[in-house]
């Protein structure tokens, strides 16, 4: 449904703009499913998580897991049922993990050392991750990506050290394992996606600006 509208939506821009190239018009195609898919999406996650009681620790979740995200990447699922249900279990099993987990405080110690150790040779390997379909070419903003990503993984993982309440203070921990999961090699093979820069320097794409 999203990919027929989208693929309309195009068409009539093709009418209006017939100078547009086709290369052009594969970036645009994929920047509206992309924010046609995303709003939905984010919808759906939170009606669940007010349905199932967690609504508000849902949205802590999202915002705060967010800006690490946006700068380290990851594998994207190949359809939309599978991103939609992917999301789903990211952000509303975060929680509850998060919920029944009981920590003592040197085990949360531990776990939080374990969880940025892991992070900061996980990002110093493949972040920022990227994908075939948006590839991170540039090397200044592949740099600026990098060092993001190592700030907000320390700034969340202090947080959590610091944060009294401990669903919040597990959802931040579990979050940052989680994400940083995501960016993986293995993570990659699993769901059959390929890291962008990777095959551009291959040559197996072409990028499109």
């Amino acid at each position: 449904m999203v990919d027929k509208f989208c693929n309309f939506i195009l068409k009539k821009m093709k009418e209006k703009m017939p100078d547009m190239t086709e290369e052009q018009g594969e970036v645009i195609l994929y920047g509206l499913e992309l924010i046609l898919g995303e709003i939905p999406k984010v919808l759906l996650l939170f009606l669940l998580g007010f349905l199932l009681g967690v609504g508000w620790y849902v949205l802590f979740a999202f915002i705060v897991i967010a800006p690490y995200r946006g700068m380290s990447g990851g594998f994207h699922l190949h359809t939309h049922l599978g991103c939609i249900i992917t999301t789903n279990l990211f952000y509303i099993g975060n929680v509850f993990i998060s919920k029944y987990l009981v920590l003592d405080s040197l085990e949360k110690y531990v776990l939080i050392a374990l969880s940025f150790i892991f992070g900061i040779l996980m990002i110093s390997m493949y972040a920022p991750a990227d994908t075939e379909n948006v590839p991170i070419i540039n090397k200044e903003e592949r740099k600026k990506k990098k060092i993001l990503s190592y700030i907000f993984l320390t700034v969340m993982l202090i947080a959590a050290l610091f944060i009294q309440d401990r669903i919040l203070s597990n959802i931040l921990i579990i979050g940052s394992i989680i994400q940083t999961m995501t960016i993986t090699r293995i993570a990659y093979k699993i769901t059959k996606n390929e890291y962008g820069h990777e095959m551009y320097e291959k040559g197996k794409i072409e990028l499109n600006q």
